[in-house]
C-alpha cells in the first residue's frame, strides 16, 4: 500500500459482492463507503457473476485552483477474466455535495459498459448456436510456417489452427489479436480449429 492509502472492504467466500475501496489522498469517511456499497450493489442488474469491484478515490496533485482535483475510477471483473475500468474526475470545493456526483458519474460509465459487454455476450451466444462456431482471438502466429495458436473467448483455451484452416485465403491477413470464429475438432496432437474466418483486424 503506498503512502497516504487506506483501503476497505473484503469478500467473504459467499457472501453478496463487496467493494474493495481505496482512499488515496482522500479521507476515509463512512457515508462515502456506504454510498459506493450502494452503488457496487446495484452492478448485478447490468451483468451477472461479477467477481471483483475496486474503488480508488484520488486527489490529484498540483492544483493551483479554488477547490482540490478529485478522481474516482471504478474497476469490476467478469467471468472469465474480463476486466472493466472507468475513472471520472472534476474539481470540488464541497466534498459532501460534489464527490457523490463524480462516484455516480464513474459509477455511470462502469454500468453502460457492462450493459455493452452484457449485449455483445447475448449476441456472441445466439450466433454461436445458430452457426456451431465458436470465437476466438490470434494468440502466437507463426506465419512464416503457417500456423499459429487461438485464444478462446467462452473459456480462454488455447487451439491451434493451421493456414489451410483459414477460408478464403485470409491467412496473410491475420495478426495476433485478429478476431476469428471457428469450428473446433479432435487433431492428432489434440483440439485444432477448422473453417477459421476471420472476423476483424485489429
Amino acid at each position: 500500500m503506498r503512502r497516504g492509502e487506506t483501503r476497505s472492504g473484503s469478500n467473504a467466500p459467499g457472501s453478496q459482492l463487496v467493494p474493495e475501496i481505496i482512499f488515496n489522498a482522500v479521507d476515509r469517511s463512512e457515508w462515502i463507503e456506504n454510498y459506493i456499497a450502494e452503488r457496487s450493489g446495484k452492478l448485478e442488474r447490468f451483468a451477472q457473476g461479477i467477481t471483483r469491484c475496486h474503488v480508488a478515490l484520488k486527489q490529484e496533485q498540483g492544483s493551483h485552483r479554488k477547490g482540490n482535483v478529485y478522481s474516482v475510477t471504478v474497476e469490476v471483473r467478469i467471468p472469465p477474466q474480463h476486466d472493466l475500468a472507468a475513472t471520472k474526475q472534476k474539481e470540488i470545493v464541497d466534498m459532501a455535495t460534489q464527490l457523490p456526483a463524480v462516484i455516480n458519474a464513474a459509477f455511470g460509465a462502469i454500468e453502460r459498459q457492462l450493459k455493452r459487454t452484457a449485449a455483445l455476450r447475448r449476441n456472441e451466444q445466439k450466433v454461436h448456436a445458430a452457426d456451431g462456431q465458436a470465437r476466438g482471438i490470434v494468440d502466437k502466429l507463426f506465419a512464416e510456417d503457417g500456423y499459429g495458436f487461438l485464444r478462446t473467448v467462452d473459456d480462454n483455451r488455447q487451439i491451434y489452427f493451421h493456414r489451410n484452416s483459414v477460408l478464403n485465403d485470409d491467412f496473410e491477413r491475420i495478426a495476433v489479436g485478429t478476431e476469428v470464429r471457428f469450428s473446433e475438432e479432435e487433431g492428432d496432437e489434440g483440439p485444432q480449429a477448422s473453417s477459421l474466418h476471420v472476423v476483424s483486424i485489429i
